[in-house]
């Protein structure tokens, strides 16, 4: 089929073709030019379409809003497309839940059959878009997802674009999205997929266009880039964008350190390398390192950067005229664009691209909405359960209220497509109680502002119920990126992490009026809110991020019973800012569960489930790693309870401490297990001497000698985990 190709190319490709279209010999026998030529190789026919093109026509495909050169038969293209967690921005599509639920899940395979539908749906609304001449911005092929920063404080606002804090969890997930996204054809990429934002990029959003995150090199090898390196080296992913602000004192979209040292020269990375969108100015603007936006093109161009999400390419061709850049230097940073665009197959028959059969029927399909289920279901994470729940769908009566509880957008979070299959969770809650039980609603107070309305009917609906289902939290009126947050007054980042105190005084008023009827809480939010006071007023807790289209009957199927919560928090919940070091700090001294040393509210990879779980007999399969061996750890996972369920094994570290600047415990893998009641699983790690490497402050990877202490269980080590009831088993081993 030819409905994807541009109108203008409909021609050329038809006359391309012989007439006995039996084969593909056939089909691709005669071209108007060689670049279209599928027999040649891709390199070939790149270097003869640059080789065509004059100066002007090599910088108009610099930008992200490519230019047609109709001369050459090269189509438009617009580099700039979004699928944080579906196809973002475009219309129709499944909506997932945001990453961060996404990091609750600790599931790899659900991610890459969730990014796999993603690029499904990409796929078929792009030959649908170019059929009726759509060529616009995130109507195309290449996605600048996923977000691999590290979640390091809980005030930044894009943190929930995030799979968490944690390095390795977010390489594992962050891996299969790329791998979702791109396909596993020996030729062509089914979309291409992006890790962002490279490196050392969490907040303030306020400062983004001119700070200077500075960092160790113990840090940055050991938390900030690991993920990177991962999408790189071993998912092949096809770009890399570059970030805000310095790192270090360069521009991260023009610093040697992170794009030639490390990214080319390290990691061998040979995909394109784009700047975040009018990042190139902030060297002018912001950072101050460049006089003008010729210099600033030419710096970032000569770093590295081959794609200009902005406008700062244009000034190449002045940057060209003084002697900034070299025609060479263009030229290879085309063709590394080019390339992609051919593994694309966007210059190809269509025929010969298995990725162009997808039809429309999978945009927003039945089938992906029970892999949105699937993952709202398993994002959802128990933080309290004083044994309310799960609640009899025959209660006779029901009390629903809270701001968010009716409201579609917390389901959506940032960067989402548009389904009409929206399911809020008052709609959720609806569908699943009996029809018998008399159920009411109000929505009793807003998300942040305080109430006008001195009489309050809304409070009274606690005192007659049976129970009561407060959905409350933060959307993203509150957090988000830079301008994108109405309400924030802080750009989207959140400096106060309480719960608005409209809604805790709410809160109280319903405890108080409440006859000692339980109360369930039902948070939304993707970043941590500090509640003590919830966590003592609640009878339970549900943390439900922003769910995605089928969040609404995931939460009340968790509140009813029909599914058991397994999500485990990718981050830790403080129990104040207090807790915290300083925003603009970029060392991790006292941040995340790797090297906080208070005791938080929640810790990283915590939650609970309707049933119980032991784990027992911890087994490795030797005392001391040598060089070039691998430790096999196996731990049994018992249900102990009546109903089967998931539960997530964990695995941590703690490595030999003899300078006091080595974490405290880190995640070196994970698994989730189906355990039917009753009955034990027995999950199997392998640890090689590699993953147990820490870095020195020269960046250098280091073997710690020493005794090495291993825990497993569902949730990481510390006190705070132990009060919580978190199940843990212990050894250790040596490294010589």
């Amino acid at each position: 089929m030819l409905r994807y190709i541009p109108l203008f190319l409909m021609t050329l490709i038809l006359t391309a073709c012989t007439s006995n279209s039996g084969s593909e010999a056939s089909e691709t026998a005669s071209f108007d030019f060689p670049w279209y030529n599928p027999e040649l190789s891709f390199d070939e026919r790149l270097h003869m379409l640059i080789d065509e093109m004059t100066i002007e026509e090599k910088i108009s495909q610099l930008v992200y809003d490519a230019a047609a050169i109709e001369r050459l038969g090269v189509p438009e293209y617009n580099w700039w497309s979004e699928a944080l967690h579906g196809v973002a921005r475009n219309g129709r599509a499944t909506v997932f839940p945001q990453p961060i639920g996404l990091g609750a899940t600790f599931d790899r395979d659900l991610i890459h059959r969730i990014y796999s539908a993603v690029s499904d749906e990409a796929r078929a609304k792009f030959a649908i878009s170019q059929e009726i001449g759509n060529y616009a911005q995130y109507a195309g092929l290449t996605f600048w997802t996923p977000n691999v920063n590290i979640f390091r404080d809980p005030r930044w606002g894009r943190g929930m674009e995030t799979y968490g804090e944690d390095p390795y969890l977010t390489a594992q997930l962050g891996m299969e999205v790329v791998k979702g996204l791109q396909g596993d054809h020996p030729k062509y990429l089914k979309t291409g997929a992006c890790a962002k934002h490279y490196a050392v990029h969490s907040g303030p959003e306020a400062l983004r266009h001119e700070f200077d995150a500075i960092t160790s090199m113990k840090d940055l090898h050991e938390t900030y880039l690991p993920a990177f390196k991962a999408l790189v080296m071993e998912a092949n992913v096809e770009s890399v964008m570059g970030a805000y602000n310095r790192v270090l004192g360069e521009p991260a979209c023009a610093s040697k350190l992170l794009i030639q040292d490390i990214l080319v020269d390290d990691w061998g990375f040979k995909g394109h390398f784009l700047s975040d969108c009018w990042a190139i100015q902030d060297f002018h603007t912001g950072h101050k390192v460049t006089k003008d936006v010729a210099e600033s093109a030419a710096m970032a161009l000569n770093h590295g950067v081959s794609l200009n999400c902005g406008n700062s390419f244009p000034a190449l061709k002045e940057a060209l005229d003084r002697g900034l850049v070299t025609e060479a230097t263009i030229d290879e940073r085309l063709a590394t664009l080019f390339i992609t665009r051919f593994e694309l197959g966007l210059f190809d028959p269509p025929s010969m691209n298995p990725y162009n059969a997808v039809t429309e029927s999978v945009i927003n399909s039945k089938e992906h909405g029970k892999i949105a289920y699937e993952a709202a279901a398993k994002s959802i994470v128990l933080l309290k359960n004083n044994g309310v729940l799960p609640l009899d769908k025959n209660i006779r009566k029901l009390f629903v209220t809270g701001p968010q509880a009716n409201n579609g957008t917390v389901l959506m979070g940032n960067y989402y497509g548009m389904s009409g299959n929206l399911v809020n969770i008052l709609e959720g809650i609806t569908s699943r109680v009996s029809a018998g039980t008399t159920m009411d609603y109000r929505m009793g107070v807003l998300e942040y502002w305080d109430n006008i309305n001195p009489v309050d009917w809304a409070t009274g609906g606690v005192a007659t119920s049976d129970a009561t289902i407060a959905v409350m939290g933060i959307s993203q009126l509150l957090e988000g990126e830079e301008g994108e947050s109405l309400a924030s007054p802080s750009y989207g980042d959140r400096i106060d992490l309480d719960l608005p105190s409209n809604q805790l005084d709410y809160l109280k008023k319903l405890k108080m009026n409440g006859n000692g009827k339980p109360v369930i809480v039902v948070m939304t939010g993707g970043s941590p809110i500090t509640m003590p006071e919830v966590e003592e007023l609640a009878d339970a807790i549900l943390w439900v991020w922003y769910p995605g289209q089928e969040g609404g009957n995931a939460v009340a199927d968790v509140i009813f019973g029909n599914e058991v919560p397994s999500g485990k928090l990718p981050l830790t919940f403080p129990v104040s800012d207090d807790q915290l070091p300083a925003y603009e700090d970029y060392s991790m001294k006292g941040r995340t569960y790797r090297y906080m040393t208070s005791k938080p509210l929640y810790p990283f990879g915590y939650g609970l489930s309707y049933t119980d779980f032991v784990f027992n007999d911890l087994n490795l399969d030797k005392e001391e790693i040598a060089a070039d061996e691998t430790l096999t750890v196996s731990v049994k996972v018992k249900n102990s309870g009546d109903i089967r369920a998931d539960e997530v094994a964990q695995l941590y570290i703690s490595v030999p401490d003899p300078d006091g600047n080595q974490p405290q415990w880190s995640l070196k893998d994970f698994q989730r297990v189906n355990v039917a009641a009753g009955s034990s699983k027995t999950a199997v790690f392998n640890l090689d001497r590699k993953s147990l490497e820490q870095f020195n402050e020269e960046g250098e990877a280091v073997l710690v000698p020493g005794k090495y202490t291993l825990y497993v269980g569902n949730g990481s080590p510390g006190e705070r985990s132990q009060e919580l009831g978190v199940k843990l088993v212990s050894s250790s081993f040596m490294v010589k």
